[in-house]
């Protein structure tokens, strides 16, 4: 077999992008652990200073300053041989509140790699694996990976992009949040309309009992409330809203979760659907973020789904015309695409 050398380094090389990117995720998460991106963003600083600044070893943060500047996560004056962030890498890498903060995509990951054998396992009996059975990083690191998004565009973008749902929550709406995790996107919604109700609801206690004990300390319990439940088996009707965040794709029978919340909502109500971006044409999701999603769902969406019953294994690149076909067998008479950013499709179905 003639092998063209050329093509050949050109794959080997981009292998070892990938590799370095592999190794690069654990040194993310434990920079964010430490730390030392903050310490950085204090000023420029050699490995002995910033060492000081966090109260770590010396040694180790000088190599793992040297493999952050070979990946360009950090920046290496050679003149001074100190490190130091650009405004860029400071506002990506420092602010969990911020709408970029990357270490939280990394810490999903390195949770969801710790599945390897179980998926391995998943691929040659075709059984599933429940969202439950991950190691605790993949419920911070989602909400860390998907949070900054929400913040950036929920409010000011997503809800003003629905039928009159805006001036029902600043009256008073009743609300569910369904897949809710931690409770973060529910918190949010909260914030912003002091006037409205809240229910949350997720099948896993961990993140329920989490996302209790938030809206303790926001001190919102009187109007916000979290029960574990499915999607397909949540409490309450007449709902104003209600909002599944990245988490449809999920389901093993997310059309049983739409009829639902089609019979839970009030006759004019919204269900807004926020679902990874993908497009319904298969090559056009081979780009970097459809990459990210195709991997991040081999290892954590459609196991979910196929621990489920239903028979559905949408995975993170569904696109609109997947959702339009349950929302609509679901009953819904109406459904539109209101909105979307590099990382989400946003749409809105009502009965």
């Amino acid at each position: 077999m003639a092998l063209d050398e050329g093509k050949l380094m050109e794959f080997v090389f981009s292998a070892v992008g990938d590799l370095g990117a592999t190794m690069a995720a654990g040194n993310v998460v434990v920079g964010e652990r430490l730390g030392l991106y903050r310490g950085l963003a204090q000023g420029p600083a050699g490995a002995a200073e910033l060492a000081e600044r966090t109260d770590a070893d010396p040694r180790y943060v000088e190599e793992w300053l040297r493999g952050q500047a070979a990946g360009g996560y950090v920046t290496y004056d050679s003149s001074t041989a100190t490190y130091s962030l650009t405004e860029e890498q400071a506002f990506a890498l420092t602010d969990p509140d911020g709408p970029i903060f990357l270490p939280g995509a990394f810490e999903l990951a390195v949770g969801a790699l710790k599945a390897e054998a179980r998926v391995v396992d998943a691929f040659r009996t075709g059984k599933g694996i429940g969202w439950h059975e991950h190691d605790d990083l993949v419920f911070a690191g989602c909400e860390r990976f998907f949070k900054p998004g929400y913040l950036a565009n929920l409010v000011p973008q997503w809800l003003p992009a629905l039928d009159g749902v805006v001036a029902k929550l600043e009256q008073g709406a009743r609300v569910a949040d369904l897949g809710c995790g931690h409770g973060a996107s529910t918190l949010l919604l909260a914030d912003a309309y002091p006037k409205s109700t809240f229910q949350g609801s997720d099948y896993h206690q961990g993140s329920i009992d989490q996302a209790r004990k938030r809206a303790a300390e926001a001190g919102v319990t009187d109007r916000v409330s979290f029960e574990i439940a499915s999607a397909q088996t949540f409490e309450g009707h007449g709902y104003d809203l209600a909002a599944t965040f990245d988490s449809l794709h999920d389901m093993g029978d997310p059309l049983g979760a739409a009829r639902h919340i089609r019979a839970s909502l009030a006759p004019d109500g919204t269900w807004l659907i926020v679902e990874p971006a993908a497009s319904d044409k298969l090559e056009d999701n081979f780009n970097p973020v459809g990459r990210v999603y195709y991997n991040f769902s081999t290892f954590l969406c459609v196991p979910s789904a196929m621990s489920q019953t239903g028979g559905y294994a949408l995975g993170a690149q569904a696109g609109e015309a997947a959702i339009r076909q349950v929302v609509t067998d679901a009953g819904f008479t109406q459904f539109r695409k209101v909105a979307d950013t590099p990382f989400n499709n946003v749409y809105e179905a009502r009965p």
